[in-house]
């Protein structure tokens, strides 16, 4: 399996394990509230929604990670979402580690 679908693979079992927050709304109020270690937005999401969460990641010092197209990260977390929210550090840790060895 090449590290693409692992990665994508990691993230549905985020969604599984419950450590993903879907939707912009929640992943901004979830920033403000501390809880999301790394952001995830789709490749293709719209301009004015990707300033919306790159202020509310910046401003809480979170990193974000667009490598994924929308239908990848529906595929993963099974709902039709373009941001995600990883609120757990290890989950973090392995998708970083996946997309580094080149997704």
């Amino acid at each position: 399996m090449q590290n693409r679908q692992k990665a994508v693979n990691l993230l549905g079992l985020a969604m599984r394990a419950g450590k993903v927050v879907t939707g912009t709304e929640t992943v901004i109020a979830d920033l403000k509230k501390k809880k999301v270690k790394l952001v995830v937005l789709a490749s293709d999401l719209q301009k004015n929604t990707i300033e919306k969460v790159s202020r509310a990641a910046n401003k809480n010092n979170v990193p974000m990670i667009s490598e994924f197209t929308a239908v990848e990260l529906e595929n993963a977390v099974g709902k039709k979402r373009k941001v995600l929210g990883l609120t757990d550090s290890g989950f973090c840790k392995a998708l970083v580690k996946k997309i580094n060895e080149g997704v």
